[in-house]
């Protein structure tokens, strides 16, 4: 791989994609893994939270730990996370979408070297993925990181939406990102971020999260995480669930327990949950066919009506109980009000490419459901016929 031959077809750049709920890391311009004997370690695709405990005196366990000058141990990857493990706190190096926890993100990025890609960092430039609202101070201490720590060639950050909108083949229109912590849109006019059009909205995927744990407490479903489960049996719908209770469980911290509960809520969010072709109206919902789930805990029910109630907080917060909907935008209203607040001539480049990117746009009717609301609410001179449907681009942000 020739890291240093920039003018050459192949430089070996690296790609790190850095989200509030994933990180994804790999060679830049693969589909897919390179052809090696382990090819499925060469690209990185994990949770963002990682477990920290502080060592006592002791040997060190094997595995995906990383250590550190501060006496923390790092447990990260999808494998050594979900070990449980006394005393060991889920945090995130991430807040607002900018790194703040700089020993838990260096921890990332020696388990991406040394487990994914396995090469010397020095021999291949980085393109890293930036927030639109990522601060002066963070961007030069990423970079002296980059450098000094790893040695890198060459390193260049990109704001998020602008990659986006290339990888969609656009240099225009509007970058809506609904990820786990926020959602987001935000304006890209040739290639740069319009700063002043960006619009954010607390409502996205840990709002549909919280939402589905209130549900489940109203209806009394104990949400139990597989860790804990030994064995299970068969249970009717709707009865109670019979499952045994591991022995010799580690006494876990709560943050961890919550974490692995709310892998068990976002499960059931990706299978059951809808959104409604139109505002939620109770009597339509009620008529809607039910969908089939059952917990680790062995306890299965039907979804109805609930299937497209909760995703309606994305686009009508007005619904939601105790949420003030003059304070939050929907979905809708959120690109709206972006677009409305950039220069007039380019509003119809916006309305003309609207891009969704992030886990919640991958809800079932999610792109149906936007497409509509803009079609209503997009000024006629200002919409050209292709704004028919808005585009959406994977990007696993979720």
């Amino acid at each position: 791989m020739s890291g240093g031959v920039y003018g050459g077809d192949e430089v070996g750049a690296l790609v790190f994609d850095i989200g509030s709920f994933s990180i994804r890391a790999g060679y830049a311009g693969e589909d897919c893994p390179k052809g090696f004997i382990n090819a499925c370690h060469l690209q990185a695709d994990f949770p963002t939270s990682l477990g920290a405990h502080v060592e006592e005196e002791g040997p060190a366990e094997m595995g995906s730990e990383q250590e550190n000058t501060s006496g923390r141990s790092f447990y990260l990857d999808t494998t050594a996370l979900h070990v449980p493990r006394a005393g060991v706190e889920l945090i995130s190096p991430l807040k607002n979408g900018m790194i703040e926890e700089w020993e838990g993100f260096q921890a990332i990025m020696d388990h991406v070297y040394s487990k994914h890609i396995k090469s010397e960092p020095s021999l291949h430039p980085v393109l890293m993925s930036e927030a639109p609202w990522n601060s002066r101070a963070n961007r030069e201490k990423l970079t002296e990181l980059m450098f000094e720590h790893y040695n890198i060639p060459a390193f260049f950050l990109c704001k998020t939406a602008v990659l986006t909108a290339f990888a969609n083949g656009r240099a225009t229109g509007l970058v809506l990102d609904s990820g786990a912590t926020h959602t987001t849109a935000i304006p890209v006019h040739d290639g740069y971020v319009l700063q002043q059009g960006i619009v954010k909205s607390p409502l996205a995927g840990d709002f549909i999260t919280m939402q589905c744990r209130e549900m489940f407490q109203e209806m009394n479903i104990e949400i139990i995480p597989p860790y804990m489960i030994a064995s299970k049996e068969a249970v009717r719908e709707g009865a109670s669930p019979i499952w045994t209770k591991k022995d010799k469980i580690p006494p876990v911290t709560k943050s961890w327990h919550t974490y692995m509960c709310n892998e068990v809520i976002q499960d059931f969010q990706a299978s059951v949950l809808q959104v409604s072709d139109s505002p939620y109206d109770e009597q339509v919902a009620a008529q809607m066919p039910t969908l089939h789930y059952e917990m680790p805990s062995g306890y299965n029910g039907d979804y109805g009506a609930e299937r497209l109630r909760i995703p309606e907080g994305l686009f009508d917060p007005s619904n939601v109980k105790g949420l003030s909907g003059n304070t939050m935008l929907g979905v809708g209203h959120v690109v709206t009000t972006s677009i409305g607040m950039c220069d007039i001539d380019i509003r119809p480049g916006l309305y003309g490419s609207v891009i969704v990117t992030g886990g919640n746009t991958l809800l079932q009717g999610f792109t149906e459901r936007l497409n509509r609301e803009l079609s209503q609410k997009a000024p006629p001179d200002n919409a050209p016929c292709h704004t028919a449907r808005p585009i959406k681009v994977w990007m696993r942000d979720h």
